[in-house]
């Protein structure tokens, strides 16, 4: 079993805050490889902070920070190819001012730096909204459908993407991070 992590380390009223995505992977396939389809999953995470937005957040909302684990779940086909996926999101964020909503929760085309559209949606919305009741929130978005070309397109180059969060204050986000696959 492979054993990837993340660690995100921030000072919180003197103690030492520390959060790990522990991502497990069973066996070693390539499931990029068209020779022998998979349909393993495709994990994927970002390290999430409001200096990452375009612009960068200056605001109450600029003091925290957080992580995203995307976790892909692809149909193939017997050539390899990616025919339907789908996509969960497991969200953690800390620092953040009590109260915090997070209303759009999504991956974006787009290379650091640079602002794209929204690709693959969690459904978080701002008629159902995920409150940060006292600046923390971790919370799962599951069973999202994913395009097939777009996923194949983050596999591809996980760099070119980026997971955002965004609230009421800041409605083009408060937080981001480039997408880096993990297995």
């Amino acid at each position: 079993m492979k054993r990837f992590g993340i660690r995100l380390r921030r000072g919180y009223g003197g103690q030492v805050l520390l959060v790990a995505l522990c991502l497990f992977g069973a066996g070693c396939d390539d499931d990029d490889n068209p020779s022998s389809p998979s349909s393993q999953p495709l994990v994927f995470s970002a390290l999430l902070s409001p200096a990452n937005e375009v612009p960068a957040v200056g605001n109450a909302e600029s003091s925290g920070s957080g992580a995203v684990q995307v976790t892909i779940t692809p149909t193939r086909d017997a050539s390899g190819a990616i025919t339907a996926a789908t996509a969960d999101f497991h969200v953690q964020l800390f620092g953040f001012p009590a109260g915090t909503r997070v209303q759009g929760a999504h991956i974006h085309s787009g290379g650091a730096g640079v602002n794209g559209p929204i690709r693959v949606d969690s459904g978080v919305t701002a008629g159902a909204p995920a409150a940060l009741g006292d600046g923390t929130l971790s919370v799962n978005f599951t069973g999202r459908t994913a395009d097939p070309a777009v996923v194949q397109a983050i596999v591809d180059n996980p760099s070119a993407w980026y997971f955002n969060v965004h609230s009421p204050l800041n409605p083009g986000g408060f937080a981001r991070g480039q997408l880096m696959r993990v297995q």
